[in-house]
């Protein structure tokens, strides 16, 4: 086993220390999802705190690690009697984002249990996790059944197998960490309230500090055991600090003063629920415990909303997360009492009562023993200059003087329109893909799941997961008496097995390809415009799609956002969408054709829809219009589901947009009947809508 990058020797990432420890010090806490950009620790500093966890002792040869002192009643392995344990280190496991669920929950003989009425269970990473670290990588990428999985297990401390009326359950109590790049995908809300707390973390803009970073990483790459020999006794100092911790806790006060001021914070912040109350009381004690206190003071509950909190204020796809400080010790002041002995921390943030015990913010201490706020809040990303164009930006609501109404070419030289805000999104109506797909997990179109109503049966193709009774049977019923069938019990053999056929719900990739030329920047218009993708990506974010976004003007078109899971990143690009110049509509086409080639090499089962936003205007180049018709037929001939939102606007309107969507076998709709009800089964329908524009066509 290779040596783990010592927990102690991490620069820097002082949030993200603390709260790993707190959890060591009371898994109750409810576990830790650590969100941040890729390269800034997060893997090493979690790998790193299983060396820091203390053993445990389990009962020999159980393969559920029981207490000895008091092990489970209902352990498969069981039952024990209580007597000494065998220590060892506490396991940290890792679930992979590929993992099935026979994998993480464990699987059990199906044969076995028909034929024989026994149960015989393969134990899977939750049995494995008791009493231990259970890590996730990229959780956001992990299938939404799972994380229902894995949380419901780590919300009850027990793992339930269910496989058709055979059940089997084992103790599952675990630290949970999670780490993910919200670049590539959010979790639902309701899955990020199940997490205790949450770190945001990014890479340190200090050069010193950066310095340090690269020179202990190369120290430690060429002399793994030798690196974390010289940390040796900051890590046993941290280890039996957790120990002391641990033994205080149980006699740590939560007083009501305490108690009032958490209530208050989160009845000003307006978070969902009670859970946020329960783990702000956790953290808190946890706080106290780790500073050596037996009282928990108004540091602590500041310190715990800072964790606690941010993830439970987002209430939508598009709000970062975060708290807002000055409102935070307005509430504590508020409501201290003289229970706590303070009012609230220092404003500055950087003393503490824990500044004694753990001066060196990269020493044993993990950077905020005692509850110390962390000093910075996190980056605005800062607003970058928009306004940079070079061409005149035309009054409100009027179109750019160099195009025409009609879609004529431009002058020389077309001038740049500055990004506007996106309108208010709102709901739209599901639009799906036809027929019958096989993709990832999701809530949009029809497929083949896992997971949904049993529509068939068939034999199964390697590790029976979802068995089906009554086929089961029905294959078995005819050999019996050739079996030599003499008791009451099924002869079932392997051949007999049926593996349940489900449908259910698949989540598709969202191609978004705008128009972001001239006739499109009238500013009214192009906020609409906005404001409806911005309603798509909504309900992407919803019915779990991957989205993409192509944006076409002047003389090319671009991929603006690459195919990927975050939405977020999908509306930050929208919403800093510049405008102006020509149409290029052809270029957009063959653009996001490209696009779809290579994410259908990448992800061959994930299907298509194709949300083309324009007025259907071509200009630029000879025949722009006969060349936009020709790449529109590629889609059609591949069969690509498509929608094209006509932004045409005014008295005078030429169809565009409706003979582009003839072209693409696809639907047009404008932006008013995107709100409406009449936009009911729009997409579902778009094989018919294809063949009777194919006839019109023709």
């Amino acid at each position: 086993m290779s040596t783990p990058f010592p927990f102690t020797a991490v620069v820097g990432q002082d949030d993200l220390r603390l709260a790993l420890l707190l959890n060591a010090v009371s898994p109750a806490v409810g576990g830790v999802l650590v969100r941040g950009e890729k390269g800034t620790a997060k893997s090493t500093a979690v790998r790193a705190l299983s060396a820091l966890m203390p053993q445990v002792d389990v009962v020999p040869g159980c393969r559920f690690s029981c207490a000895p002192h008091a092990p489970d009643p209902a352990c498969p392995d069981g039952p024990h009697e209580v007597g000494p344990g065998v220590p060892r280190p506490a396991r940290m496991v890792e679930l992979p984002v590929g993992a099935s669920e026979d994998r993480l929950v464990g699987a059990l003989d199906i044969e076995r249990a028909l034929a024989e009425g026994v149960k015989a269970f393969e134990p899977g990473l939750l049995a494995d996790a008791h009493r231990g670290l259970l890590y996730v990588d990229e959780v956001n990428l992990l299938h939404d059944h799972l994380v229902d999985l894995l949380l419901d297990a780590a919300a009850m401390g027990a793992s339930y197998v269910e496989r058709e009326g055979v059940s089997v359950r084992h103790a599952a109590r675990f630290l949970l960490v999670g780490t993910m790049n919200p670049e590539e995908g959010e979790l639902r809300p309701q899955l990020l309230d199940r997490f205790g707390l949450t770190v945001e973390v990014a890479a340190s803009r200090e050069p010193d500090q950066r310095v340090e970073v690269v020179r202990r990483r190369l120290a430690y790459d060429d002399d793994p055991e030798g690196f974390a020999t010289r940390w040796a006794d900051e890590e046993s100092d941290v280890r039996a600090r957790i120990v002391a911790a641990r033994e205080l806790l149980p006699s740590v006060r939560l007083g009501d003063g305490a108690l009032r001021q958490i209530a208050a914070t989160c009845a000003a912040f307006e978070v969902d629920g009670m859970r946020a109350d329960i783990v702000m009381a956790r953290t808190a004690t946890a706080l106290a415990a780790w500073a050596g206190r037996t009282d928990v003071l108004a540091e602590d509950v500041r310190q715990a909303a800072l964790l606690a909190l941010p993830h439970r204020r987002r209430r939508n796809p598009f709000d970062a997360p975060g708290l807002d400080e000055d409102k935070l010790d307005e509430t504590l002041e508020e409501f201290a009492g003289d229970e706590n002995g303070s009012g609230h921390p220092s404003e500055s943030g950087d003393s503490g009562d824990s500044g004694d015990d753990d001066p060196d913010p990269d020493g044993p201490g993990g950077g905020g023993g005692g509850g110390r706020p962390p000093q910075d809040g996190p980056d605005d990303g800062g607003d970058s200059d928009s306004g940079d164009g070079s061409g005149e930006v035309p009054a409100q609501g009027e179109a750019p003087a160099n195009e025409s109404e009609h879609g004529g070419a431009p002058s020389p030289g077309a001038g740049e329109q500055s990004p506007v805000r996106a309108a208010e999104p709102f709901r739209t109506k599901m639009l799906s893909v036809p027929g019958l797909g096989e993709g990832a997990a999701g809530r949009r179109s029809r497929a083949r799941t896992e997971h949904g109503r049993t529509t068939g049966a068939r034999r199964p193709r390697g590790a029976l997961t979802k068995l089906h009774l009554a086929a089961t049977v029905q294959a078995a019923a005819p050999h019996q008496r050739a079996r030599g069938r003499s008791g009451p019990g099924l002869v079932v053999r392997r051949d007999d097995l049926r593996q349940a056929t489900r449908e259910g719900r698949e989540g598709n990739l969202v191609l978004f390809v705008v128009d972001a030329s001239g006739s499109m920047a009238a500013r009214q218009r192009m906020s609409a415009v906005k404001g409806a993708v911005l309603s798509l990506l909504l309900d992407a974010y919803q019915r779990r799609d991957k989205v993409g976004l192509v944006t076409f003007r002047g003389s090319a078109a671009e991929v603006a956002l690459p195919p990927t899971s975050s939405v977020d990143a999908a509306a930050v690009r929208l919403e800093s969408l510049p405008t102006g110049g020509r149409t290029p509509l052809a270029a957009g086409l063959l653009r996001a054709h490209d696009v779809l080639r290579v994410e259908r090499l990448r992800d061959p089962a994930r299907r298509a829809l194709v949300v083309l936003v324009t007025d259907g205007r071509a200009t630029g180049g000879p025949e722009p219009v006969a060349l936009a018709g020709r790449a529109a037929r590629l889609f059609a001939a591949e069969g690509i589901a498509s929608v094209v939102v006509d932004c045409e606007s005014g008295l005078v309107r030429l169809g565009l947009a409706g003979q582009l969507a003839g072209d693409l076998g696809g639907t047009a709709v404008t932006l008013d009947e995107l709100r409406a009800d009449s936009i009911a089964g729009l997409v579902r329908d778009v094989q018919g809508s294809k063949q009777g524009n194919g006839r019109k066509a023709a």
